[in-house]
C-alpha cells in the first residue's frame, strides 16, 4: 500500500543525525558514476517571480523525483519560499511506494550536506560559526553544523536587523554586521535570498570553511570574485556550471565534487579556505526521502 506523508509525518521519521552519513554516501554515489540523474529541469513562473523544479533520480537503493517550487516573494507572506513533493518508487517494478511532503526534507538534506562537508573541511578545533541569513536553512545549519563541530560563539547577519537579532536569541548567537560575523570564524554559512554578493574573500581567515547555499541561479550570487579564487567544491560539476552564478559569473575554477572527497579520491585541502558551492540534488533527496519511508514501514 502506498504511503502518504505529510510534514509533521516526515518529521517523525527523519533524524538530522542518520541523515549527515546518508548524505556522504549519495554523493560518494553520484561522484562515483552509480546514479542516473539529469540536472533539474527548472520552468520560470513569471510573474509572481516564482520557479518550477523537477528533479528526478536513480540510486543504487531507490527511485523517484522531487517537485520543488521556489517563490521569493513568499517571504514577504507566512508561506515558505521553497514547498516540494517526493515521489518514491520501487526500482523493481516501477510502483509506487510513498508520496511525502518534500519540504521538510530539503531544508534538513540541504544542512545535512552541509555538515558533511564541515565535518571533512573545517579545522578540527573550529570554534567559531557565522551564519549569513536567518531563515529556515540558517536555523537548520546551525542544528546541523553542532553535530559536527563544538562551536563555543555562533555569530548572525541578516539584511533584516529584527530577523537576526529574533534569530540569534533563538540560537544563543550574537547579531552583528556580516563582516564582523565572518572576519576569524573557522566556518561560515551564506543561507540568504541575495542576487549579488555579500561575503567577500577577504574577510574570510586562512584555513575557514566556507558553505554557500543560497544563490541558485545563474545570475545570482553570495560570494565575491574573491572568495571563489579559493579551493571550491561543488555537489555537481555539470550542475554548478550550468545553475551557479556564483562559479559562472566570476568564471571560478571547480577543484573538485564533494563525493571525490568523501571517498578519498583527492586531496581535501583542508588545511586552505575551502568553498561548499551548495545547488542541492535529486540522489540527496532520494536519500533522505529513503530514510523517512523505511522508518514509517517498520511502524
Amino acid at each position: 500500500m502506498m504511503l502518504f506523508l505529510d510534514e509533521e509525518q516526515v518529521r517523525k521519521h527523519l533524524r538530522m543525525a542518520d541523515l549527515i552519513p546518508a548524505m556522504e554516501k549519495a554523493l560518494i554515489d553520484f561522484s562515483a558514476g552509480k546514479v542516473t540523474q539529469p540536472v533539474r529541469q527548472v520552468i520560470p513562473v513569471d510573474p509572481p517571480g516564482g520557479f518550477y523544479g523537477m528533479m528526478p533520480a536513480l540510486t543504487p537503493e531507490g527511485l523517484g523525483q522531487k517537485i520543488v517550487t521556489f517563490y521569493p516573494p513568499n517571504a514577504k507572506t507566512n508561506l515558505p519560499t521553497h514547498m516540494a513533493t517526493i515521489l518514491l518508487n520501487d526500482p523493481q517494478t516501477g510502483a509506487p511506494l510513498a508520496v511525502m511532503d518534500g519540504r521538510l526534507i530539503t531544508e534538513m538534506r540541504t544542512a545535512a550536506v552541509s555538515a558533511a562537508a564541515t565535518k571533512l573541511l573545517a579545522q578540527p578545533n573550529a570554534k567559531i560559526l557565522a551564519i549569513l541569513g536567518s531563515g529556515v536553512q540558517a536555523r537548520s545549519h546551525a542544528e546541523a553544523l553542532r553535530l559536527v563541530r563544538q562551536f563555543e560563539e555562533i555569530r548572525v547577519w541578516s539584511p533584516n536587523k529584527s530577523h537576526a537579532e529574533q534569530f540569534a536569541k533563538e540560537i544563543g548567537a550574537k547579531a552583528m554586521s556580516a563582516e564582523a560575523a565572518v572576519r576569524d570564524a573557522d566556518v561560515v554559512v551564506t543561507a540568504t535570498s541575495s542576487r549579488m554578493s555579500i561575503l567577500r574573500g577577504a574577510w574570510l581567515r586562512p584555513g575557514c570553511h566556507v558553505n554557500a547555499v543560497g544563490a541558485c541561479r545563474p545570475d545570482w550570487r553570495e560570494l565575491d570574485d574573491d572568495a571563489m579564487r579559493n579551493v571550491i567544491f561543488v555537489d555537481s560539476r555539470e550542475a554548478a556550471l550550468k545553475e551557479s552564478g556564483d562559479v559562472i559569473l566570476p568564471g571560478a575554477k571547480i577543484y573538485a565534487e564533494l563525493g571525490e572527497a568523501f571517498a578519498g579520491k583527492i586531496n581535501s585541502r583542508a588545511n586552505e579556505i575551502t568553498i561548499f558551492k551548495s545547488l542541492g540534488m535529486a540522489v540527496e533527496d532520494i536519500a533522505a526521502a529513503l530514510l523517512v519511508y523505511q522508518s514509517a514501514a517498520r511502524k
